[in-house]
């Protein structure tokens, strides 16, 4: 069986060929980041809440644009229905939450050694919000969510996924072509990578090209993560303690991405460093035809829930599984992706999520085959009013995994 792509080149050579691109797509701009807040007051006064908590993270930055990693202090935002906007912040912080902020507001600020749950409450009372709901961000953390409960019996917490959730799965045209741009050079490291490959090349080897090979597209943080598996660990979907090196004729899982503009790109390519035997090349086109039945199943009005049902369906044609037993699909069908490399929606059954036009998600339906391989390939797509489109190309064949055959 002849292979594409696969071995053949140097990791100099590749790396010099690469050129930057990364400045191509724009990031969000401030307007962006006032709509967001429109919408999720127009959410909020659906639902009749007065009030949103948003934690520093990813949530605090997708609606105010506020770069701030969460910590043991309490830095946030209340987003109130009229659309007004108050940080909470140490004092010793105001001046670099002031040099942050994208999207104004004023910065209400505690000390060291008072605690920021009263100085949340005091803003809430001097907005005449003495009891009642409080949406607060689910990423916050119990600590906090605990100290605003001891300060205030009045106040109830309730989970903001209903504003928060709805808000960030449906992702505009601006969103779509940042991560389109960072899946596209995550694709080309791929390509690249292959390349590379060599007999009893090491897994530190590949990782560590993988992230330069990023910053030469012009990502200056590199690889946000990188998997990279061999032979039999690539069975385990995350990885195992002590990677071996890259045998003749092993299974190759490399799963990587990187950060473009805040936004994330995630794909993973499953092939054979030599020739692949029958049982390989068997799991590795009923990974294929259960990745494009999920493409398939994506359709305006269904379900995430559909979407896994329909990878399963294949899969026990094939006499793998059933449900979550191996060899098959040990784990959900996809993720979404955004600001953060797995968010909603979910594509894992049960989750009844209806899906509409914006959403992004992986399809990734691996299959393991205990103590032999695994075959994982994943690629993402966004929905259309016409349908579901890839973000990247997906893998052509096991032994042609980019196509440069055809």
């Amino acid at each position: 069986m002849s292979t594409y792509g696969i071995g053949g080149s140097t990791i100099e050579a590749e790396l010099n060929a690469i050129k930057p691109i990364a400045h191509l797509v724009k990031p969000i701009e401030k307007g962006e980041y006032q709509d967001r807040i429109a919408k999720a007051c127009r959410l909020m006064k659906s639902e009749g809440a007065q009030v949103m908590y948003l934690h520093a993270g990813s949530n605090l930055f997708y609606f105010t644009g506020t770069r701030w990693h969460p910590s043991e202090r309490m830095v946030g935002a209340l987003l109130f229905a009229n659309g007004n906007v108050r940080y909470i912040a140490p004092e010793f912080e105001r001046r670099t939450v002031l040099d942050f902020m994208t999207i104004k507001g004023e910065v209400r600020c505690w000390e060291e050694n008072e605690n920021p749950c009263e100085l949340l409450i005091k803003i809430l009372d001097e907005n005449e919000i003495y009891s009642g709901d409080l949406l607060i961000d689910e990423s916050t953390p119990f600590f906090i969510t605990d100290g605003i409960l001891k300060v205030s019996q009045a106040i109830k917490l309730v989970n903001a996924k209903s504003v928060i959730a709805t808000c960030r799965m449906v992702k505009s045209e601006a969103e779509i072509a940042i991560i389109k741009h960072a899946m596209y050079i995550t694709l080309e490291v791929q390509k690249a990578t292959a390349k590379i490959l060599r007999k009893d090349i090491t897994v530190k080897e590949v990782v560590d090209f993988v992230h330069e090979a990023h910053k030469r597209y012009g990502i200056a943080t590199g690889s946000y993560f990188c998997i990279v598996l061999f032979g039999v660990d690539t069975s385990f979907p995350h990885g195992v303690k002590t990677p071996g090196n890259l045998k003749l004729n092993d299974m190759v899982i490399v799963d990587t991405g990187c950060v473009l503009h805040d936004y994330i790109s995630d794909i993973t390519r499953t092939y054979v460093f030599g020739e692949a035997n029958d049982l390989q090349l068997k799991i590795w086109n009923i990974e294929k035809e259960a990745q494009q039945a999920a493409f398939e199943a994506s359709q305006i009005g269904n379900t995430c829930s559909s979407i896994d049902d329909a990878t399963r369906v294949v899969l026990e044609k094939h006499g793998l599984g059933p449900d979550y037993k191996l060899p098959g699909l040990p784990h959900r069908t996809g993720h979404g992706i955004g600001l953060d490399i797995h968010e909603y929606p979910y594509i894992v059954r049960g989750n009844k999520t209806v899906l509409k036009p914006g959403m992004c998600f992986s399809i990734e339906p691996m299959i393991c085959v205990p103590n032999k391989f695994g075959v994982r390939l994943e690629d993402h797509i966004f929905m259309t009013e016409e349908g579901p489109k890839w973000f990247t190309e997906p893998a052509y064949s096991i032994e042609d995994p980019f196509g440069f055959s055809k």
